[in-house]
């Protein structure tokens, strides 16, 4: 992987980790087009998803901070509510990754028409949601692991994370920039806990191999370019836009399919 490479697959998981179009499925796209090392790439892929909770951490800062402050009180009040329902909606994903983590990997070979078929899934997903009219449905525990459900199935190539967690909660009544927010925020632990586990997995030998610069200008451009997706995204939802990410995820799935 060169330094190119690295820009643009950075820039790529930054923009795609938020808008509701599939990171996963655009960086096996990537990775296919580019004929990056499927090794190497591994590697890459854990730091750019750093990079891009660290977007997210930025954001949010004051809402985490608030979370936090409300945590260190020890008492049962809105803060560790929150909290908790973070925690719910944590369980598939976990339950999936510690279970299956071999099986999943299986589908991150570059199969195209695997990951075109996903795209139109999240398509669906993008807009069945338009057709649900909010009724300004607070987030609960159960809304919370429903939700959750749906980030575990977007471990799959192809499901867009954010459109997958965003429309499902749309759907279930949830207010818009509220289900955002916890669409954004309940990621957070599952990706820095998959990539502690990465780097336990890891010898110091087999990081060492891996080339400085590529890493660092890819986390570089996913930072940047997430925190301009994040925001932007955050705006999508509110005007009720997502259908035309829908119509980019049947053409980019169309693409993937016949390209496979």
């Amino acid at each position: 992987m060169n330094w190119l490479e690295a820009i643009i697959l950075g820039i790529v998981q930054g923009l795609t980790e938020f808008l509701p179009v599939s990171s996963s499925g655009h960086l096996e796209i990537g990775k296919v087009v580019l004929g990056t090392d499927v090794e190497l790439s591994l590697t890459f892929t854990v730091m750019v998803h750093g990079a891009t909770v660290l977007s997210t951490i930025v954001v949010f800062r004051k809402d985490i901070y608030r979370l936090i402050a409300g945590l260190v009180r020890f008492e049962w009040n809105e803060s560790t509510r929150y909290i908790g329902k973070l925690v719910v909606s944590m369980i598939p994903v976990v339950i999936l990754g510690l279970l299956f983590e071999e099986e999943i990997e299986r589908f991150f070979t570059g199969n195209l028409v695997f990951v075109g078929g996903m795209l139109w899934i999240t398509a669906l997903l993008l807009i069945l949601s338009r057709y649900v009219h909010s009724r300004e449905q607070p987030v609960s525990f159960l809304r919370a692991f429903v939700i959750g459900i749906s980030q575990a199935l977007a471990v799959l190539p192809g499901i867009s994370r954010s459109g997958a967690t965003i429309s499902t909660g749309l759907m279930l009544g949830g207010k818009r920039e509220e289900v955002t927010r916890f669409s954004f925020l309940m990621v957070l632990l599952p990706i820095i806990g998959a990539n502690a586990k990465d780097l336990l997995d890891h010898s110091v030998a087999e990081a060492s191999s891996v080339p400085v610069g590529p890493l660092v200008v890819g986390f570089l451009a996913a930072f940047f370019s997430g925190l301009f997706a994040c925001r932007w995204m955050i705006r999508i939802v509110s005007r009720g836009r997502l259908v035309y990410f829908a119509i980019y995820c049947v053409l980019i799935g169309l693409v993937a399919i016949l390209s496979g």
